[in-house]
């Protein structure tokens, strides 16, 4: 009896405890500030995270070019991790970290930030419910090395800027030609944030602070909306951060320049992460740490803004509702938009800005003047801000537009980014304006896998056309508004026209042989004396048109029935009633 008695107690004593005791002590803690978290240190962190307290939930979602999924990792005290719900009564937070991961200070930021609030280290926000994205450029990540970020200091090693496929990221946003940005829409969508921070490290000048914010440009948000990020956020965010000994200014927009000299606002078109979440108006701002400041300090100062923004979205959790609401009232109601912005000359903002004595020397290199900065001389100096930025190109907008079924691409964009489509029933003919573009200028250098267009115009005219059954109907009248217009308009920078999605209208498929177009054009023209009065008058004041046979059978023949209507057609039509 005794034996069995034993037995029952060495059993029971060797069972496994149900509850495991992590170490949530971070590789940046650890090191003493020195090191990043890996990838797959930072997901087990998460998981465990997860693990031991009904506050955080991870999950995984779609995938990414280095072939494993994105994963977002929400903390919420209510233990609801429903979205639909969550937006009902709190406001949401969305943070991307490692979209460059040399960058990491956001990354080991958010982990300390999502551990303080979970175990009570902080304040538990009532009102704010935050989700992250902890490492949104996988293959960049997992690509570890310690010599790409040439000018940043710390950490040890880190991941690489470009992704699994060699794209940046943050230039991706509008076009998604990587999985990640399309996973990074699904969860935009799914999460539908009412602030959003992208965490970066700074390139460019050197001066003494080590945050700088680059809110999204306030004037292209617009309105009440815009007015609250540019008055009450934005100067909140600077108060709540100098009373806790962080000093921030905007982000330095110079290159090899003193930024005393005076610098502009960086306008975030939706290529860039603010950019895209504008289009659907979230309130988004990008952290810079400086690159020159130790790992240790990034780190800090990026969770100490990460925690002000919580106390700001805390105090304002009604008023941001509000205003979010009404902004996309109000745009349904705008009958034009701004495709294009510039510098408002006539406005400025004086900061009294923190840097370093900056000087021309000769280069032992290359012998020419460099510029030098000297730390051991600070200075505090009135610097002017370009700040304001007024509409340079605007469009009416059109109650919808039509795209033919063939432009399946750009559909399945449409449908990722939530747009509400309708498919026609029948064969329709219907009154549109119709885009012929006019011109435009190309790079002639590849950026993120394309030769971008640039300096578009259109030429528009009112024509009936014949839709076919199956084409798409895409009203305005809805939430994706923004979207639309920027992506739909090929005068708009980062269109899907200048991003090349409609380039095979650019090349013509039918052509002539001159010596049978020579008859032809012959004929033309003594069937049409005006047609022949401007061919003569083209001769008259074009010289190098006048000398150029080739040129002049091709006018003609562009000016004829036998030239082909999908010539620079833009297919996209736009129902102005």
């Amino acid at each position: 009896m005794k034996k069995i008695l034993v037995l029952l107690i060495l059993i029971v004593s060797c069972k496994p405890s149900t509850k495991t005791n992590y170490d949530f002590e971070t590789i940046f803690e650890k090191s003493n500030g020195l090191e990043t978290a890996t990838y797959q240190q930072t997901i087990t962190f998460y998981n465990n995270l997860a693990s031991t307290y009904p506050s955080i939930s991870i999950d995984s979602l779609g995938q990414t070019d280095s072939g494993k999924p994105l994963h977002i990792v929400t903390l919420n005290p209510d233990g609801n991790f429903n979205f639909e719900n969550i937006k009902k009564d709190k406001r949401i937070l969305l943070i991307n970290n490692g979209i460059h991961p040399g960058e990491s200070d956001g990354i080991d930021a958010t982990m300390l930030l999502f551990r303080d609030i979970a175990d009570g280290t902080i304040a538990i926000p009532k009102h704010t419910v935050l989700t992250t994205i902890p490492i949104y450029n996988v293959g960049g990540s997992l690509n570890r090395n310690t010599g790409t970020r040439t000018n940043q200091n710390g950490p040890k090693a880190y991941g690489f800027r470009g992704n699994a496929r060699n794209y940046d990221l943050n230039r991706d946003f509008i076009k998604s030609d990587t999985k990640n940005a399309k996973t990074f829409a699904q969860i935009f969508h799914l999460v539908q944030p009412d602030v959003f921070i992208d965490n970066h490290v700074s390139n460019g000048a050197d001066y003494q602070y080590t945050l700088t914010h680059l809110f999204t440009q306030h004037n292209k948000l617009g309105g009440a909306l815009g007015d609250y990020l540019h008055s009450k956020m934005q100067p909140n965010l600077e108060h709540k951060l100098a009373d806790k000994k962080w000093d921030i200014t905007p982000y330095v927009n110079v290159f090899n320049t003193v930024p005393e000299a005076g610098f502009s606002q960086f306008m975030d078109s939706p290529r860039y992460s603010t950019g895209y979440t504008t289009l659907f108006n979230t309130l988004g701002m990008m952290v810079e740490t400086h690159m020159l400041k130790p790992y240790k300090q990034r780190v800090e100062g990026t969770y100490e803004l990460m925690k002000s923004m919580i106390e700001i979205i805390e105090e304002d959790h009604e008023q941001i509702k509000t205003l979010r609401l009404e902004a996309n009232q109000k745009l349904l109601a705008k009958t034009t938009y701004p495709l294009q912005w510039e510098i408002d000359t006539t406005k400025t903002t004086t900061l009294q800005f923190k840097g370093f004595e900056g000087h021309r020397i000769p280069s032992n290199i290359t012998e020419a003047d460099r510029l030098k900065y000297d730390v051991n001389k600070p200075f505090t100096k009135p610097v002017a801000y370009q700040n304001y930025f007024k509409p340079s190109v605007e469009v009416s907008v059109p109650k919808a537009y039509i795209i033919p079924q063939g432009w399946w691409h750009v559909i399945e964009l449409l449908k990722l980014n939530n747009v509400a489509l309708k498919t026609l029933t029948k064969d329709t003919t219907i009154t549109v304006q119709s885009y012929k573009i006019d011109t435009f200028e190309t790079r002639t250098r590849a950026y993120e896998g394309h030769y971008q267009h640039y300096n578009t115009s259109i030429k528009a005219s009112e024509e009936n056309i014949l839709f076919r059954k199956g084409d798409f109907l895409i009203e305005t009248n809805q939430t994706a508004f923004r979207y639309l217009i920027e992506t739909l308009e090929p005068q708009a920078p980062d269109s899907f026209f200048n991003w090349n999605f409609f380039d095979t209208i650019l090349q013509q498929k039918e052509g002539f042989s001159p010596y049978v177009w020579e008859d032809k054009a012959e004929l033309l023209l003594a069937q049409n004396p005006k047609l022949k009065i401007n061919f003569n008058l083209k001769k008259s004041y074009d010289k190098d048109f006048a000398t150029n046979w080739y040129s002049q059978l091709d006018w003609l023949h562009k000016q004829s029935p036998n030239y082909e209507k999908s010539h620079l057609q833009y297919p996209v039509f736009r129902v102005e009633k």
